[in-house]
């Protein structure tokens, strides 16, 4: 993975009179403006991202590296979980989980960290 710092966005838009938000990563793949579309493990988690960003439209990406070993068969599954998060003027942090909303976006994004 390479070091590149990654920024979350979100975007308000309308649906049936109410106003959500849309939450993504901005990238260039070979050459392609793309928009990997991140939304949290559960509903619920639109209230905690909300927390997060509070008044800000950005937030930073964090990814962390996990492996864990299947002892049925002792195999080493490795992979990331996501998480966006801020820092408020305290210094104390804020951060939600989240994952790519379709299979498309989990390709974009590891296109674009890896």
């Amino acid at each position: 993975m390479s070091n590149i710092k990654v920024k979350v966005e979100r975007a308000a838009y309308e649906r049936n009179d109410k106003s959500y938000f849309a939450y993504f990563i901005r990238g260039n793949i070979r050459g392609r403006d793309i928009r990997v579309l991140i939304v949290p493990p559960d509903n619920g988690g639109y209230r905690v991202l909300d927390i997060v960003f509070d008044e800000d439209m950005e937030a930073d990406f964090v990814v962390r590296p996990f492996e864990i070993k299947d002892e049925a068969t002792g195999r080493i599954i490795r992979g990331n979980s996501y998480a966006v998060q801020s820092t408020d003027e305290d210094g104390k942090v804020y951060e939600c989980a989240v994952k790519p909303y379709r299979k498309s976006d989990k390709a974009l994004l590891d296109m674009l960290l890896g």
